[in-house]
């Protein structure tokens, strides 16, 4: 009798490469559109085509574990990157001089993304996404709670898609604004660096608006960015704790802990961003590395979008849209409040 054949166990690359390979090529592709259309970016370019490609284009199961785990793993990788780009001491000096301010913005977006998205029926994810999107840093701040909170790619792709509606609007409304309202450079600096999500939509309001207006806008949107590190901290802790009451209700006996959720790639990015402000990363090699960041959040968003069910989302209907609309006029409207009060527009 013939021994039984050995069942070959599956290489997780091979396994990855189809999924993979078709995410970068299109991320390439966005790559390059959004250097001709900087309005628009390389990311939200990444996720519409990848939104086409897989609603349109019948993709085999073999497309699936890349798709995923650019999804996931990549996109862990890209936060880590981005922390490369940014060194703390930076945005110390101007960030204490902004941070009430933009604590204050912080928590409005949070409040009324909560008392609206409850209002309009919004799910708890999609809320999440919306609001941290707008009080911190658009589509980076999506992707650093996403392996969180573990939304569907069509709750990401959806927050992502409706925070960039508001981005385009801002970088078109906001310098009139300030015009009409005589805003002093650092008043709107202020006010587009704590109201605007997207930190090339800041950059692109607050140069329209002056030079100097520009300058204090990116170290203001600097230091909203770090903020997205204690936000990750405070959901992983909230996730944990329900995940936990869940094991204790069922009475699974499992154990759940706060170490199995913890988004690592954030402690990551803390020592990233801590080599960057010692030092230790040559000035020649910073370019290479933000464009490096650059592409693989463009990678990872491309491949939420190639997981994203468009059915799903039209049938979500008008009101995410309300939801993202009704927190942004909140943020910018509490940031215009706080500066008058404490006499810095």
């Amino acid at each position: 009798m013939s021994a039984p054949a050995s069942v070959a166990t599956p290489n997780p690359l091979l396994q990855r490469a189809p999924g993979l390979l078709l995410a970068v090529a299109i991320a390439l592709l966005a790559w390059l559109l959004g250097r001709w259309a900087p309005l628009i970016g390389g990311p939200v370019i990444g996720i519409v085509l990848g939104i086409v490609v897989g609603n349109t284009l019948p993709l085999g199961a073999r497309y699936a574990p890349g798709i995923a785990f650019a999804g996931k793993k990549v996109l862990q990788w890209s936060i880590i990157a981005l922390g490369f780009g940014l060194s703390l001491d930076q945005v110390a000096k101007t960030g204490l001089e902004s941070l009430s301010v933009t604590l204050i913005t912080m928590t409005m977006a949070f409040l009324s993304a909560w008392a609206l998205g409850r209002w309009l029926g919004v799910h708890d994810k999609l809320m999440v996404l919306i609001g941290v999107g707008t009080a911190i840093c658009g589509g980076s701040a999506i992707a650093a709670v996403t392996p969180i909170i573990r939304p569907d790619d069509h709750d990401t792709a959806f927050a992502i898609s409706t925070i960039f509606l508001f981005n385009v609007i801002a970088v078109l409304l906001f310098p009139l604004l300030g015009h009409l309202m005589h805003l002093s450079d650092l008043g709107f600096g202020l006010w587009a660096g704590t109201a605007i999500n997207d930190t090339s939509s800041v950059v692109a309001a607050g140069y329209s608006y002056s030079h100097a207006a520009g300058d204090y806008a990116t170290i203001v949107k600097l230091t909203r960015a770090t903020l997205i590190i204690p936000i990750c901290l405070v959901l992983a802790f909230v996730v944990a704790t329900r995940e936990k009451r869940k094991h204790a209700e069922a009475g699974s006996g499992g154990h759940f802990s706060l170490a199995s959720i913890f988004p690592w790639f954030i402690l990551w990015f803390l020592v990233a961003s801590a080599l960057r402000t010692a030092g230790l990363i040559p000035v020649a090699i910073q370019p290479s590395i933000h464009l490096l960041a650059e592409f693989l959040i463009i990678v990872a968003l491309t491949a939420i979008g190639l997981s994203a069910n468009l059915r799903k989302m039209i049938s979500s209907g008008p009101r995410p849209i309300l939801l993202g609309l009704g927190v942004w006029i909140a943020v910018a409207v509490s940031s215009l409040l706080v500066q008058f009060v404490i006499g810095q527009l």
